[in-house]
């Protein structure tokens, strides 16, 4: 007797929005894509700077389109989350032996959150913003 087999459909474009690790998996992902833009942005501005005074003027003026505003502050908040999921994965990947035991979780996340921001409050003495 031959029997036929359960096959679960499967949405092929929903299929992430049924699970919560699912959806910020993909969005892991999709911040990579604007990494990627803004990184893409950031060697033509280069290119534009070596051309000379005009190309660079009209770069900045550019810059301060509605798009690019928008732009910038979604690559911002896609950044952020990206480096957020990274830095919460880290224990999982960075086990740290101190004598007999290893170092919490928890500890190595917050080395990292706080090494984020001394970091980055050096960055922004140093280019004048505090």
């Amino acid at each position: 007797m031959s029997r036929n087999p359960y096959v679960r459909t499967v949405s092929p474009t929903t299929w992430y929005m049924r699970n919560g690790r699912y959806i910020r998996y993909i969005l892991r992902e999709v911040s990579s894509l604007f990494i990627g833009l803004y990184m893409a942005g950031l060697a033509m501005s280069l290119m534009r700077l070596a051309q000379g005074p005009k190309a660079w003027d009209a770069y900045v003026d550019g810059l301060s389109s509605p798009v690019a505003l928008v732009f910038h502050a979604l690559a911002f908040v896609f950044a952020t989350y990206h480096a957020m999921s990274w830095f919460n994965v880290t224990p999982k990947a960075m086990r740290i032996r101190r004598g007999d035991d290893y170092v919490p979780g928890p500890l190595i996340v917050r080395a990292h959150y706080i090494l984020w921001g001394v970091v980055s409050l050096v960055i922004l003495v140093f280019v004048g913003v505090l």
